[in-house]
């Protein structure tokens, strides 16, 4: 039959993953290759080639192609982007240098903080003024956008972003302005504040409009490589773009606003984690993604992870919140942590361990990897410790050289420490396990929760080698090892909706509110919102208000369940507001009215079901082999067996130490714990002691 296969495609800063599913056999096929650092949409298109070997009428069948990248990402911390320019209102053209005006770290002498995009020549104020109500107090004057167009031309500038005082309330100024650029450079990507982020803070709105304009061509090139690469291959139906927010955009939509790609590739992974929560029925999780590059970590409360528009790129400091660029995007609240099976490990001046935030990426990747990498990471500590198996490394694809690793290790470690190759690697291994826990430990605390009440939920290349250890050290007994875990992100990309949102700004207390007017707004929105999706068919449309007590800066949100406003339907959202203030605050600020910081819509479509086929193996099997590692809990070298994971039967149980192996990945069952394999084809770990 055809039209049958769907494809998610996860392009991370090591490897890129595929998860083919079969919608009518309800059979999912993986594959993992070498992300090309270069041409990311060549690890693409030979991963593609690579499924069509082997699967039947692979493109005749192929009727949906799910995508995340890091390009965007990478294109900012490269420095990579377009030569761009700014149009602002006199006098401001300096908000992107001034920032926030505050310091990040108040005892840092040196302290440092990311250039601008855009260099202080090619910042332009122009004469024009709009107020904070959205009245015209100076009109705008053509004449100059027109000269600065000019110099724009003349300097080579590629990329243009315009962004005027309270454009959020009005916006005929950068619509103008607009008009008279595209005369002077009709073919230059322009990016409009009011369009890439409609809100009030000037800093956070010339930012994120900037970013915007800065990635647009790249982005837009490189999405058109993989269209045209996929239909030279045969394939030209559908092709969807991962955002930020979990949910999936036309190509059409994420070249037009590619600001709303940049947290693209961790989003997948938080919704494959929901989407294993659900089949479990565990509804709060901590969600653990570590891959080559990067771990990444987000708490899952009652089955949904939460969202935040707080987020910055390119940060001097990685943990440090003010040291990056703001893009004001909905991404899911995770945090990043650089530890990755790439990390590198060093001594630092005292001789201590160190590791990351930097990776070796996947080229020249880990020493293990054989292509001339001379820096010992992570890989190469697990590889030593005896964890991974040489000889099955993405199922034999890639040779591990375990030699190389050890003598890595030995000369960046022992010859200075006097430790034992395989004791450095017991450090390596311990030191990026007590850096993710640490920062787990804050994250977790920040949001008032108790990492005791949580299921650890682990997946990626390197996650399941580690989630032992990291559920150790922060107090979590259970932990979730789901099936196909080293692609878990491309398995998340088959499970999340087509889905935008569009929000305006209102700041108008809410007993003072038109209901006729705050209808008009949500169904424009609405109108606005729908031009986005390719399918008017199975839509669902979500209406929010974001709510703050006056005076307040951060808002929570209460979502409308009655589309028909009238004074019943505004005191229930009162006394919404006010019970989620208090779980949050812990006190509620009876003296102050509540007021409509924004509204806003989300459109989503839904997703057909992905259903996988339970575990039906009742057939108990034995280890294939036994392999010697290094067990850290005990402090020597122990002999272990070793389980094919794909043979495991339901219902089997293991008791650790053990090593279960995949083609995508490894898991390291520890002395005190057992493993059961769930009929969903999950791993639940026990931690006894």
């Amino acid at each position: 039959m055809s039209d049958c296969y769907r494809l998610g495609i996860d392009i991370g800063g090591t490897f890129t993953d595929f998860t083919l599913y079969d919608q009518i056999n309800k059979e999912v096929i993986v594959e993992k290759v070498l992300t090309s650092s270069i041409a990311p949409e060549k690890a693409v298109l030979d991963g593609v080639e690579k499924l069509a070997k082997y699967v039947p009428n692979f493109y005749k069948n192929l009727y949906e192609v799910i995508h995340a990248t890091t390009l965007i990402t990478n294109v900012i911390l490269e420095r990579k982007g377009d030569k761009t320019g700014l149009i602002t209102t006199e006098g401001f053209k300096d908000i992107l240098e001034l920032r926030r005006e505050v310091r990040y770290d108040i005892y840092d002498m040196f302290i440092k903080f990311p250039p601008p995009l855009v260099p202080r020549e090619l910042r332009c104020g122009v004469e024009e003024r709009i107020l904070a109500s959205g009245q015209i107090l100076k009109p705008l004057n053509r004449a100059e956008v027109k000269k600065v167009a000019l110099f724009f031309k003349n300097s080579g500038v590629q990329a243009i972003s315009i962004a005027f005082l309270h454009s959020y309330k009005n916006n005929s100024h950068e619509l103008e302005a607009l008009e008279i650029v595209r005369n002077t450079l009709p073919n230059i990507p322009i990016s409009l504040s009011h369009q890439v982020v409609a809100e009030p803070k000037e800093y956070e709105r010339f930012s994120t409009t900037t970013i915007d304009a800065y990635v647009k061509s790249t982005a837009d090139k490189y999405l058109e490589k993989l269209v045209l690469g996929l239909k030279k291959k045969g394939f030209s139906k559908k092709i969807y773009v991962m955002l930020s927010n979990g949910g999936t955009a036309t190509v059409e939509t994420a070249k037009s606003v590619p600001i709303q790609m940049v947290e693209s590739g961790p989003a997948a992974g938080v919704e494959a984690a929901c989407f294993f929560g659900g089949l479990l029925k565990r509804k709060n999780l901590l969600s653990f993604d570590m891959g080559g590059t990067t771990a990444k970590l987000c708490i899952v409360e009652n089955g949904s992870a939460s969202k935040s528009r707080n987020f910055e790129v390119d940060r001097v400091h990685r943990f440090k919140s003010g040291s990056g660029l703001p893009a004001v995007v909905p991404v899911y609240d995770l945090l990043e942590i650089g530890a990755g099976g790439g990390s590198i490990a060093r001594l630092d001046d005292l001789n201590l361990f160190k590791v990351g935030p930097d990776s070796s990426g996947s080229n020249p990747g880990p020493a293990c990897y054989g292509n001339k990498g001379n820096k010992a990471t992570v890989t190469d500590a697990d590889l030593l410790l005896g964890y991974l198996n040489p000889d099955y490394f993405l199922g034999g694809e890639i040779q591990l050289n375990l030699s190389a690793s050890e003598k890595v290790i030995s000369d960046t470690f022992s010859k200075k420490t006097k430790l034992s190759p395989i004791k450095a690697a017991a450090g390596i291994h311990e030191i990026v396990n007590e850096n993710m826990a640490s920062a787990a430990r804050v994250y977790i605390g920040e949001k008032g929760k108790s990492a005791s009440d949580l299921s650890l939920i682990a997946f990626g290349g390197a996650g399941p080698v580690h989630a032992v250890s990291l559920a150790k050290k922060l107090g979590i007994k259970e932990i979730i090892i789901p099936p196909m875990c080293g692609v878990m992100s491309s398995l998340g990309l088959l499970t999340a909706p087509v889905a935008f949102e569009k929000y305006k700004v209102v700041r108008s207390l809410i007993k003072k509110i038109n209901f006729k007017d705050l209808e008009k707004d949500f169904s424009t929105l609405e109108e606005e919102t729908m031009k986005h999706m390719d399918d008017s068919a199975n839509l669902s449309i979500k209406r929010c208000l974001e709510l703050r007590y006056s005076g307040q800066d951060f808002p929570l949100e209460v979502f409308v369940k009655n589309n028909l406003f009238n004074k019943k339907v505004i005191k229930e959202i009162e006394a919404s507001f006010t019970k989620k203030y208090e779980k949050m605050y812990g006190k509620v600020d009876d003296e102050n009215p509540i007021e409509i910081a924004t509204i806003r819509v989300n459109v989503i479509q839904k997703v057909p079901k992905l259903k996988l086929s339970d575990t039906k193996k009742t057939t108990l099997v034995k280890h294939k082999s036994e392999r010697k590692i290094y067990e850290l809990d005990q402090n020597k070298i122990v002999s272990v067996q070793v389980f094919e994971r794909s043979k495991l039967a339901n219902g089997q149980r293991l008791e650790g130490p053990a090593i279960i192996e995949e083609k995508e990945s490894t898991t390291l069952v520890k002395s005190g714990t057992t493993a059961i394999v769930h009929e969903t084809g999950c791993l639940i770990i026990n931690i006894h002691k």
